[in-house]
């Protein structure tokens, strides 16, 4: 039986060729769950570094992945999942398939978003790390309790504050800022670096949480506030995607399931 005409010359869509490979499908799942540098990925999934620097060299020509060097150590660079973007490869892969299976990701409900505590740390807690924190509060309702702290605190930064009220209508006016030793001892579900270097000096937190980092570029970069507004802006409404994918998964995963991992 001969393939009707419509269907004589149907390839799968570019991003399932891609993506498909099992090595670069492990590299995916690894960046799902946290950014990662390159020895990192090579260590989890034991494969040479030039084999995994040369497939996540694909994932990041396909857009898939995006690389940003270190502040910590500019040797090093950290790979990222664009997470939105891969919600939109894979519905309109389904689509391209059948358009009854192409797939809209609902926001999560409040009422289905586990009870949890997770704190977001950052160099100096006045910029990354508070609106990420406020962020969370606004989008969980109340369902999970967030805090933030820095290594090395410094007073909010008038554009995290201008940014959060024009874009979110949130008022970190107030906000405190915290050391991260304020917080030594403390339990959380999920502890979750904002900067390169504060992952560096991260501690042990106690009943091992979930660890992720998020490699997130600085917005204050010395220049005057009217230039790095912008940045700010920029720096929120990652932030706001990232949250929303965090809260998927606190939907799903209840904190009692969850294994940590050393940052």
């Amino acid at each position: 039986m001969s393939l009707s005409p419509a269907f004589a010359d149907v390839r799968p869509p570019e991003f399932l060729q891609l993506a498909g490979h099992p090595l670069r499908w492990r590299l995916l799942s690894e960046l799902a769950h946290s950014d990662r540098a390159v020895h990192e990925l090579t260590d989890l999934v034991g494969e040479p570094q030039n084999l995994v620097s040369y497939h996540l060299g694909k994932l990041r020509d396909g857009r898939l992945v995006s690389a940003r060097r270190s502040s910590a150590d500019r040797r090093d660079t950290y790979y990222g999942l664009d997470l939105a973007r891969m919600s939109e490869l894979i519905s309109a892969a389904s689509g391209a398939l059948h358009p009854g299976l192409r797939t809209v990701r609902p926001p999560p409900g409040v009422a289905s978003v586990q009870p949890a505590s997770v704190l977001f740390l950052c160099t100096g807690n006045s910029a990354r790390s508070p609106m990420a924190e406020a962020l969370l509060k606004a989008r969980a309702g109340g369902a999970i309790e967030a805090a933030s702290a820095g290594s090395q605190p410094r007073p909010i930064h008038p554009n995290a504050v201008r940014a959060m009220r024009e874009d979110y209508g949130i008022d970190l006016g107030g906000h405190t800022c915290r050391r991260l030793d304020d917080f030594a001892g403390e339990r959380f579900d999920w502890v979750i670096s904002l900067c390169d270097r504060v992952r560096e000096v991260c501690p042990e937190f106690p009943d091992h949480p979930q660890t992720i980092h998020w490699s997130i570029a600085n917005p204050a970069t010395g220049e005057p506030d009217d230039v790095t507004y912008p940045l700010f802006r920029q720096t929120a409404a990652e932030l706001a995607t990232r949250i929303e994918f965090l809260l998927a998964r606190l939907c799903e995963d209840p904190p009692h399931e969850r294994k940590g991992e050393t940052p």
